[in-house]
């Protein structure tokens, strides 16, 4: 009996993995890639509590893909070698939280965001169109704000989670969150301590 439940979950899954796909291929390829997740996890979970869960997973995939592209951009365009190095943790650190994140998704049966979603490309973009220090302190401080938010969402969560082991992964990605929000802000000092020059 088992069996036959995996076998069905595993087909819904599927079939909702395709459909997103089919979404984006035809005339979609413009919709939100987080509202498109998202409207796949509302039509698979019919419990409000699995459906905020999912929410928070799709949002966690939303920051972390964000992050790793800002961390890009501050790698190629930063000028000081702090900003650099803050890009170069970044990538590095939320591409493994993307990895694990996806992983719980998986267990979880949550559809994630194929690609970055709007917002983050318009802030991608935003920054994109500085240089020199205007962009290394735009970048710090997009750092700074982004960090305290996740952390207020993860903390949220980890507390509100319906799911044990939602709960778990939020609690325990908060420190390293925290960690990348102090070495923002030592950041962000040296670009205003350098500017002021």
């Amino acid at each position: 009996m088992k069996k036959v439940r995996f076998t069905n979950r595993w087909m819904q899954t599927t079939v909702l993995s395709i459909s997103v796909m089919a979404l984006a291929a035809c005339g979609g390829a413009e919709e939100d890639p987080a509202k498109v997740a998202e409207e796949v996890n509302e039509e698979r979970f019919d419990e409000r509590e699995n459906e905020k869960d999912a929410d928070f997973l799709v949002e966690a995939a939303s920051i972390n893909m964000e992050e790793i592209k800002l961390g890009q951009l501050a790698q190629q365009k930063g000028t000081m070698a702090e900003v650099k190095a803050l890009g170069k943790m970044m990538e590095e650190e939320h591409s493994k939280t993307l990895e694990a994140l996806h992983t719980l998704a998986e267990t979880k049966m949550v559809t994630l965001p194929s690609s970055l979603p709007e917002d983050a490309m318009d802030a991608y973009n935003k920054l994109n169109e500085k240089s020199g220090k205007d962009f290394d302190e735009a970048y710090c401080e997009m750092m700074v704000k982004g960090h305290k938010r996740a952390i207020d969402k993860f903390e949220k969560a980890s507390n509100d989670a319906a799911d044990a082991d939602i709960r778990n992964w939020a609690s325990s990605t908060i420190p390293a969150l925290q960690m990348h929000l102090d070495e923002s802000q030592r950041c962000e000092e040296k670009c205003k301590a350098a500017n002021k020059k």
